[in-house]
Parts: C-alpha cells; sequence; structure tokens
C-alpha cells in the first residue's frame, strides 16, 4: 500500500542516508555532543550552517514523488519521470521538471507528450535525535517544525518564492505550456502570509494547486485547504488520487494579457461568432496571443 509522508519516512531517509554519509552531514552537533536535525528554539549556542542534506533530501524526495505517483500515472498509461527537460517551456538542464507526468518514457520531452508537472518542495519536518550507543543508531523524534527553529518546506518563504518563480518561467516561456497543470508538491502547511496568494495564483491559472502530502505534520489541528483550495492537505492517499484525477479528466488552457477594453471588447465581439463554447474559447484565445 502507498504511503503518504510521515515521521517512518524521515527515519527511512535517515537509515539510508547513513549508509554513505557522515552524522555532520546530516545532523548539527551541539557543544554538549547532542545531533539534531534542527537547532532546538532557544538554543544559544554556536551554530553552523548544514548545507549537505540539502542536497540529499532534495534527490531523495524526488525520487519518494516519484514511487508516490507512480501507480496513478500507470493507470492512466502515463510515466512518472524525475528531472524532465523540455528547453521550449523553459525546463533545461539546471532547472529539469523535478517529476512530471508524460506520455512517453524519455527524459527530454516535448510540450505536447508533458500531461502534468510538479515542483516537489520538501524537507524534514519533525525535529530529530540521533543516539549512538553500543555501535547501534537510533532516531527519537523530539518536536515538530514549531519545536525548533528551520522553517521547513512550504513554510519557508525562499522556498514558496521559488516555486512560483520557476512556474511563472514555465508559463511565459511559450503557450506550448499553457494546457500544461503545475502542481507544488510539499510535506508542510503553508504560513498565513500566502494563504491568499495560493488561491490568487490558482484563479490567476499560473499553479493549480500547493498540495502538502503530509497528513499529520502535527498533533494539533493544521491548515487543511484555503478558501478556493489554492492550497489542500492531502489526509490519505485516495485524496490524492482523487485530486490528481479531477486535475487530468478536463482539459484546461492558461492564459493572460493586458489589453484595453475596446481590444478587449472586439476580441470577444469575433469569437462570440463561433458555433459552439469550445469553438468561441479556441478563437477567443487565438485572438488574444496574435495581437
Amino acid at each position: 500500500m502507498v504511503e503518504l509522508w510521515t515521521k517512518k519516512t524521515e527515519i527511512e531517509f535517515f537509515e539510508r542516508a547513513r549508509t554513505f554519509a557522515q552524522p555532520e552531514q546530516l545532523f548539527y552537533k551541539t557543544p554538549e555532543n547532542i545531533y539534531v536535525a534542527y537547532w532546538p528554539k532557544g538554543y544559544k549556542g554556536a551554530k553552523t550552517t548544514l548545507q549537505s542534506r540539502n542536497s540529499l533530501i532534495g534527490n531523495v524526495t524526488e525520487k519518494w514523488s516519484v514511487d508516490l505517483l507512480k501507480e496513478f500515472a500507470e493507470k492512466n498509461e502515463l510515466y512518472a519521470k524525475q528531472g524532465v527537460i523540455c528547453e521550449e517551456i523553459g525546463l533545461g538542464n539546471r532547472s529539469p521538471a523535478d517529476v512530471a507526468f508524460c506520455k512517453t518514457d524519455e527524459l527530454i520531452q516535448k510540450p505536447e507528450s508533458i500531461v502534468t508537472i510538479f515542483e516537489i518542495k520538501m524537507s524534514i519536518v519533525w525535529n530529530w535525535n540521533l543516539i549512538i550507543e553500543h555501535g547501534k543508531e537510533s532516531f527519537n523524534c523530539v518536536g515538530d517544525y514549531m519545536s525548533h527553529q528551520g522553517n521547513p518546506g512550504l513554510l519557508r518563504s525562499d522556498t514558496m518564492l521559488k516555486a512560483i518563480g520557476k512556474s511563472i518561467n514555465i508559463r511565459v516561456s511559450s503557450f506550448k505550456s499553457s494546457k500544461i497543470p503545475i502542481i507544488i508538491l510539499g510535506n508542510t502547511p503553508i504560513t498565513e502570509t500566502y494563504i491568499h496568494k495560493v488561491d490568487h495564483l490558482k484563479k490567476a491559472g499560473i499553479i493549480q494547486g500547493f498540495w502538502s502530502v503530509n497528513p499529520k505534520p502535527r498533533e494539533v489541528k493544521t491548515l487543511k485547504n484555503t478558501e478556493n483550495d489554492g492550497f489542500i492537505r492531502m489526509d490519505a492517499y485516495e485524496e490524492l488520487m482523487e485530486h490528481l484525477g479531477s486535475i487530468l479528466k478536463e482539459e484546461r488552457e492558461f492564459f493572460s494579457g493586458m489589453k484595453t477594453k475596446k481590444q478587449l471588447g472586439k476580441t470577444i465581439e469575433i469569437a462570440n461568432k463561433e458555433e459552439t463554447y469550445e469553438k468561441k474559447a479556441a478563437k477567443f484565445l487565438q485572438l488574444v496571443r496574435c495581437e
């Protein structure tokens, strides 16, 4: 059975990482020789910045997300691919799609073969102690993200801005990206600062959702969803599958522009002469993009 993000997921990450990484590459070490995943709140001693874990967790969470999405992809005759490149829509070697649903199994894709793009913004959520006793290691959870000084995942403003910036870059690179939904996949809630922003981004069509796949990041209640579902916390694998199905169920089209009211009125008038809603929409988009 496929599971969403839990404490068990983080323990498995540390256990795998410890087969090739030193404790100091994964944990901070306090003056008392205690290994911690994050500096606890209230800690006032000397601090270092841990960079080595970021690249490790980034690669692991992308692979983990592929495994999470693979079953849905296969049922819909798609491929869940990591590191997809498509220069035409701004996905180059230096900034590929973290994960994408594709119609073919290649790494380098054409825009028309990319069905959905997922940007993965996950990190270690809870705080952990690495305990080494008698040659054996164990990992002890010592608090959630409110108990430590670091902001993980979607709680970081720079993480949100990077996700938004990359999504905008995809949208403005080519009209060929207009039919591709973009989902930001995280494992934390968002801050209050971004509640209205994520809804606006969804309404504007730039990003189709910020989704957390961590059902219980804290023992107390956390944000389930924003008013217009710009952010949603998935509480079960089946819920994630349902939302993915909704995204792929009906073809949508992103469009944007800044026209005078006269230009818009003229465009609407011409498009309205078409016979069906679908043809009216196609004509409207054609005219908006040609002007």
